[in-house]
């Protein structure tokens, strides 16, 4: 008898009337129409059963921190950086698990069963490194947490910055970060991007690089990333982050640059909801709202995801872990509105940050992790418009969240007595 089989699914490749049969936590079978008896069985009445949501980019340390100890008044990167720095002193080992541990609540609750987190590496107390380690280990049941060694302040800029990063990689984070833009000078940016990528390669490690953050057209530290990706033969392990100042770059040199990129095998966050609120805040008009360039990425044939990034902290005040809405917000900035490029979306916060994280048995085949979300849609591009409610959150089979379906009731003379929302033809 199998565990869980969940049959009249939509999956998001566009098969219906699906069956998707789980044993021992995995995938055993997914066919047309099966049916075979199990200990629970779920009719999914032809909704949307997808693969859970993958964050590629999120700040665990700082989540939930919003107004502590005061507001970003200007709302720029930088005050916020600043306001960030103001508040390390104050931390507390219980406060920032406590902190985490709620967000990844909500996280369950919307589906999102994998992030990728920078910690703040530049204390050499690793208090934050220490908390979200612990996190990471009390989270294991229900959230796949990878952390990445993130010199905030600087890894040269500060003092000690190289040291305390290798510190936090010996005490068990999982990638190598760093910030290029927040150096002195453009030639330490570069030359940081160089000394973390030998970091990475010579402990084996993957390379997520915080990346041209920047309104300035010349800050093209994304080269140096794919640069040393390429000589250092770490081809399909590098990702740079956010790569905000491609959206100001000259189209000749970004001619040049996205086959480099592409050469290297980079991979990349565009985190939508943060770039278009940091960016161009010394811009009069027209203001630039400062997303990569996405399509143009994706078309160069690199693996591109949306990330969350922020949630209530010293940079962003909104936010709830619904990986939809960041979709959704990256859609509509990059104008993805065909069928196909909506898709494309829907894919940038499930199977290409997956692939981003190397996450080992995700996937809807036989064989994958039964890591599985029922959405109140019946495709993905009905779950962008909605960001539909997560019925059903299994984590290894074992559900772990369920939220009512989304109904209104309505009192109209002649029409029916409730609406979903949903789009029936």
């Amino acid at each position: 008898m199998l565990d869980l089989l969940i049959h009249n699914a939509a999956l998001p490749d566009g098969r219906q009337n699906m069956s998707v049969a789980v044993q021992a936590g995995r995938i055993v079978e997914v066919s047309e129409g099966l049916m075979a008896p199990a200990a629970e069985v779920v009719d999914a009445g032809g909704l949307l059963l997808s693969t859970p949501f993958v964050d590629a980019h999120f700040h665990m340390d700082a989540t939930l921190s919003l107004g502590l100890p005061r507001l970003n008044q200007s709302g720029t990167l930088l005050e916020g950086i600043a306001l960030w720095g103001e508040l390390k002193p104050h931390l507390t080992f219980d406060a920032l698990v406590d902190r985490a541990l709620a967000y990844c609540d909500w996280a369950v609750a919307n589906g999102l069963l994998a992030i990728r987190s920078h910690v703040d590496t530049s204390d050499p107390s690793m208090l934050a490194v220490e908390a979200l380690l612990a996190v990471k280990k009390k989270v294991a049941p229900y959230i796949d947490l990878q952390l990445v060694a993130f010199p905030q302040d600087g890894v040269l800029r500060s003092k000690g910055g190289v040291d305390n990063l290798k510190k936090a990689l010996s005490l068990g984070v999982d990638v190598v970060g760093g910030i290029p833009h927040f150096e002195r000078t453009m030639a330490d940016g570069a030359a940081s991007v160089k000394l973390l990528c030998e970091l990475a390669a010579e402990q084996g490690k993957l390379v997520d690089m915080h990346c041209d953050e920047s309104d300035d057209p010349l800050s093209r530290h994304v080269e140096t990333l794919a640069y040393e990706a390429n000589r250092l033969g770490l081809h399909g392990r590098v990702t740079g982050s956010h790569l905000t100042s491609m959206h100001s770059m000259d189209n000749y040199y970004v001619s040049k640059l996205l086959p480099l990129m592409a050469e290297a095998q980079l991979s990349v966050v565009s985190n939508p909801l943060i770039n278009i609120t940091l960016q161009g805040r010394h811009d009069t008009y027209p203001k630039r709202r400062g997303m990569t360039r996405v399509p143009e990425i994706m078309a160069a044939g690199m693996t591109v995801a949306f990330g969350q990034d922020c949630c209530m902290d010293p940079w962003y005040s909104m936010g709830s872990g619904d990986m939809l809405e960041v979709a959704s917000m990256g859609l509509h900035v990059a104008q993805m509105t065909s069928q196909s490029a909506m898709q494309q979306c829907f894919d940038a916060v499930t199977k290409n940050p997956a692939r981003i994280l190397h996450l080992q048995g995700y996937g809807l085949e036989a064989g994958c992790n039964a890591n599985l979300v029922l959405l109140q849609a019946q495709n993905p591009v009905e779950a962008l418009r909605l960001k539909a409610t997560r019925l059903k959150v299994w984590r290894r089979g074992v559900l772990v969240a369920q939220t009512p379906p989304r109904t209104a009731a309505l009192s109209l003379a002649g029409r029916p007595p409730q609406t979903s929302f949903l789009h029936t033809k």
